[in-house]
């Protein structure tokens, strides 16, 4: 089934992902032929010609075979697949000089994603101290791009400071999920609601099918699929609302999300079916049939559901695996 990730984008003014950015990139150069059919795409010469870490293009890599345009080549990497197709009205991609919108990112930018994921994964298992000084030294850069990217964690609800304004990532203890999933139980559904109106038609028919195509194979799903699918309803979808400060508050207890993204990892096969799978898609097709406050009410009672089966894929992870030392985290508590 073909994505459209590369394409929709969530109206909230959140900024996309930077696997995003190398997926439009490589998708607008494919579609205008300037990498033709047949072409081989590494992951190291790619890491290396966008400036940005393996994580982000190895995400892009694995959208663009998800979209139909690569396939996974014998050996190394990825070959360009199919004719050269129309290119969409407003691209450029005659070369690949577009690769200077990553290289010239921010320095904080780049190491945000690597960051996020190793704090995050980290959360399962304990609460951790955040030490700025030696998070600089780590990815060799100065302490106020350390600092910014702390920041932007503390937006995301990762991190946290201290009465003492020391940063500190909090443990995902039964008590601070259950608090969070109460936030998101108020909050998602309001959004929802104001969504309902502005959402494109395509794009529910879209994650529809996603959802659909996920329930049938469900047996090998992964859990970067898992992520995807969260992300389609609870922040681009949620983004239709229209009211940014709403959408603000939201990110907060979506701090989860983040965390999901590991659990899925370890833990995508711990139900038979994943049970979200069939939730979203009632929440979807309530949305189709234009009831709004059906969808709403059932988007409710998945998140409420949502909360047991997030403190078990936490309680798995933390019995079954130690995370490695990282030189800027200090453990300061356990998460259970």
């Amino acid at each position: 089934m073909q994505s459209r990730r590369g394409s929709e984008r969530a109206p909230s003014g959140a900024s996309p992902r930077l696997y995003q950015r190398a997926f439009e990139i490589l998708a607008r150069q494919i579609r205008a032929g300037a990498i033709p059919p047949g072409a081989r795409l590494l992951e190291s010469r790619l890491t290396a010609q966008f400036g940005i870490s393996r994580a982000p293009v190895r995400q892009a890599l694995a959208e663009l075979a998800r979209s139909g345009m690569v396939e996974k080549a014998a050996g190394r990497g990825y070959t360009v697949i199919g004719k050269v197709q129309p290119a969409v009205p407003g691209e450029a991609g005659s070369d690949l000089d577009e690769s200077l919108i990553l290289s010239s990112l921010p320095t904080w930018e780049k190491i945000y994603e690597q960051v996020e994921r190793e704090i995050a994964a980290r959360s399962a298992y304990a609460g951790w101290r955040v030490n700025e000084a030696r998070l600089a030294r780590h990815y060799d850069v100065s302490r106020t791009v350390a600092r910014d990217v702390l920041g932007r964690l503390q937006q995301r609800g990762l991190v946290r400071k201290d009465d003492r304004s020391r940063w500190y990532a909090p443990a995902l203890s039964p008590t601070h999920v259950g608090e969070l999933y109460e936030l998101r139980w108020v909050l998602e559904p309001l959004a929802l609601t104001k969504a309902a109106p502005n959402v494109p038609r395509d794009y529910l028919t879209q994650v529809r099918r996603s959802l659909e195509d996920a329930i049938e194979h469900a047996d090998s799903i992964e859990g970067e699929t898992l992520d995807r699918l969260e992300q389609e309803l609870h922040v681009t979808l949620l983004g239709y609302s229209g009211n940014l400060s709403l959408m603000q508050a939201i990110t907060l207890p979506q701090s989860l999300l983040i965390a999901h993204r590991f659990l899925y990892r370890w833990t995508a096969r711990l139900f038979e079916t994943e049970p979200f799978l069939g939730e979203h898609l009632g929440v979807i097709e309530r949305l189709e049939h234009g009831g709004a406050t059906e969808a709403a009410l059932a988007l409710e009672e998945h998140l409420k559901a949502s909360r047991e089966r997030a403190i078990a894929r936490i309680d798995v992870v933390a019995k079954a695996f130690d995370p490695d030392p990282l030189p800027y985290l200090d453990r300061i508590g356990e998460a259970a």
